[in-house]
């Protein structure tokens, strides 16, 4: 039988995602509205990111020692 290595999702709150990445809430739904990250409905008004999707997100800024 094969195994499958299966990233597990790590599910956070608007406030928490930001308090991860040290933004304000309100930035967070901006990056929702722009399409830079995608918020998941859960039910009417509850709304959770993947920790895993915004880590993705972050590129290092190219310097002059890695040219």
């Amino acid at each position: 039988m094969k195994s499958k290595t299966i990233d597990a999702r790590r599910w956070a709150s608007i406030a928490e995602a930001a308090e991860y990445i040290h933004v304000s809430p309100t930035t967070m739904r901006r990056m929702i509205a722009s399409g830079e990250i995608t918020g998941c409905r859960v039910g009417p008004r509850l709304i959770r990111i993947d920790l895993n999707q915004l880590d993705a997100t972050f590129e290092p800024i190219p310097n002059a020692a890695s040219i």
